[in-house]
């Protein structure tokens, strides 16, 4: 009976552990497709889940960071939402590929036409975003959720230095170590001419490997031919002698 208590006692408490959890890590969030290094281009979503059993998000505000503005933002269609990108001047002008950019995203808004995203359902909103800050380790997008009861869920809150997550924390975007460059190429030529080098010695290999085996073939060819020769010689010298 004391054993049946307290696996049911066990049980309960591991169900409400995992439904803390839950609703602990419902929240809006962002995350990579594969990875964001620094100084580079990425596709990123953003996740939303709605957390409301007699509502459905019908709206999501992502804030940009004004502190690493993001010169290039490019959302993807997302059937069934309308997308606004607001546009902001740039206090201090941003230097991409040789040219100056003196406004940046600031803001993109979804808007549901529809149903939006019911209750029990999430969605996910990508963007394709660069370029990356070489600076820093992450970004914080600061987002608002509109439910279509009027009730606006504000996930604004950036994380402590303590490492504990906040009640309405804002999505953050880690930030991985830069690539060989900002498109992902080579930083410079010395793995390419490697490369190079061993494809001309595997070359190079191979032509010579190709010309013993001829040298080695004619060989062997030259031999049979003469062998055939003194054959030939000595059976016309013996009818000669007949």
């Amino acid at each position: 009976m004391n054993v049946s208590r307290i696996a049911l006692a066990g049980g309960v408490a591991a169900s409400t552990v995992l439904l803390l959890a839950g609703t602990a890590s419902a929240h809006v969030s962002v995350q990579p497709q594969g990875e964001a290094a620094k100084g580079g281009y990425a596709t990123v979503n953003f996740k939303v889940p709605n957390e409301r059993d007699d509502a459905s998000t019908v709206k999501l505000e992502v804030n940009f960071p004004t502190d690493h503005p993001l010169a290039s933002v490019s959302p993807q269609p997302v059937a069934g939402w309308k997308i606004d990108v607001t546009r902001s001047k740039l206090a201090k002008p941003l230097e991409v590929h040789g040219k100056k950019i003196d406004e940046a995203v600031s803001k993109v808004t979804w808007t549901a036409d529809g149903k939006g995203i019911e209750p029990g359902f999430f969605q996910q909103f990508p963007l394709s975003v660069g370029q990356l800050p070489e600076d820093a380790d992450q970004m914080v997008f600061k987002a608002l959720q509109t439910y279509s009861n009027k009730e606006v869920v504000r996930w604004i809150e950036e994380p402590t230095e303590g490492g504990e997550e906040p009640e309405s924390p804002a999505p953050v975007l880690a930030l991985s170590a830069p690539a060989a460059d900002a498109h992902g190429a080579p930083a410079d030529d010395k793995s390419g001419e490697a490369a190079e080098e061993k494809t001309t010695a595997s070359s190079d290999d191979a032509s010579t490997s190709n010309s013993d085996s001829t040298a080695r073939v004619l060989g062997i060819v030259g031999i049979v031919v003469g062998v055939a020769g003194v054959a030939f010689g000595v059976l016309a010298g013996r009818r000669r002698n007949a």
